[in-house]
């Protein structure tokens, strides 16, 4: 990693040595999201954040804001599904974890209703185990349980409220030029608005496409911001010209309290607290529901071995990652950077060792 995430104040996961606070995080259960978007208005109403788009419905869903942007830091995505798409994302979820579940059998007339589960649920997995990993978990002893899988329905719902990351490495961070991104005490990632002179390359050095700039699409200075040739409705907007995304609530962390989304979340799909504790719940979560036959649960953000090394935003997800529209294998710009200036550094050398046997050869004839 860079220079600007591996601080000489922070070690590899992202944690400063000097704060006694833990780090924080959410974890969002998208599989009892209700897609009331609660969440996305108290995030606008706490940050005054200003209207994005014309409240419209897009063609796409049932949606009017689209994705993550300046202006909109939660954002519920709706994906519709039939019964193909269900039974498909079961069964890539079978092969993506090992639950030592090969016996689950199709239904059968006498079990084509409800089923209860008898017997209680296998015990929880361990939390240092990868979940995500082919083979991480041994076979549990399903005896006495029923594992069938629920009757597939013929369409059914995705919901899910996206937020940023929060990365451990944080490629946004790594290439502001301006040190306008700093790592909290509580190791989330904020924007100094006052810093940021609004160049954009931090949009281009985030993995997700969470982070953008509040502006037309053109770049101005702190100086020309606020002039005479913006129009009227934009004097109220904050921070207008700078890169703006989710702060996790920093000035609500600092007094104590819970971030507004998961303040206000009423199903409690978005759980925030500590990241150790975030991912403790979230592998009990998908264990509790792979174990209700429910295969295509997984969690995503939870490994540390990712190429962002892990997030503060932690999801348990129903799909691929690519059906909530979210990359498959995040990887942090600045991760390549080592290998790229040794490799620059070798070239180097070979030009520079060329140059002088093509020097002294000149000399000798």
């Amino acid at each position: 990693m860079s220079a600007p995430t591996l601080d000489s104040g922070t070690v590899a996961d992202g944690h400063w040595h000097d704060t006694t606070q833990n780090r924080k995080g959410f974890f969002t259960d998208t599989s009892i999201c209700i897609g009331c978007k609660a969440c996305e208005v108290a995030c606008k109403e706490w940050n005054h954040n200003p209207q994005d788009g014309n409240f419209e419905i897009l063609g796409m869903s049932y949606d009017n804001t689209g994705e993550l942007g300046a202006n909109t830091w939660r954002h519920v995505a709706f994906v519709e599904q039939g019964k193909e798409q269900i039974e498909a994302a079961r069964e890539s979820g079978r092969k993506l974890v090992n639950l030592g579940m090969p016996s689950i059998r199709p239904r059968t007339d006498e079990t084509a209703g409800p089923q209860p589960v008898g017997g209680g649920l296998p015990s929880s997995p361990q939390l240092d185990v990868d979940l995500l990993a082919p083979g991480a978990l041994d076979p549990v002893d399903f005896d006495g349980v029923d594992t069938t899988p629920p009757d597939t329905a013929d369409f059914r719902w995705l919901m899910s409220s996206d937020v940023c990351k929060h990365c451990t490495h944080a490629g946004c961070l790594d290439v502001c030029p301006t040190g306008a991104l700093f790592r909290t005490e509580f190791d989330t990632v904020v924007v100094q608005a006052d810093v940021c002179n609004g160049c954009g390359t931090c949009v281009a050095g985030c993995p997700f496409g969470v982070i953008e700039r509040r502006d037309d699409g053109t770049i101005r200075p702190p100086t020309d911001r606020g002039g005479e040739e913006y129009p009227l409705d934009t004097a109220d907007i904050p921070n207008m010209h700078t890169a703006n995304k989710c702060t996790l609530c920093y000035d609500r962390l600092v007094e104590g309290q819970t971030p507004a989304c998961a303040q206000t979340c009423p199903t409690t799909s978005i759980k925030f607290g500590d990241r150790e504790d975030m991912v403790a719940q979230a592998h009990e979560r998908v264990a509790d529901l792979h174990a209700k036959g429910l295969t295509e649960a997984r969690l995503y953000g939870a490994n540390p071995n990712d190429g962002v090394g892990g997030t503060g935003s932690v999801f348990l997800l129903l799909d691929e990652p690519e059906v909530y529209g979210l990359p498959p294998d995040p990887r942090v710009a600045t991760k390549d950077l080592p290998a790229m200036f040794a490799t620059a550094g070798i070239a180097a050398l070979g030009m520079i060792a060329a140059a002088g046997l093509s020097f002294l050869g000149s000399k000798r004839s």
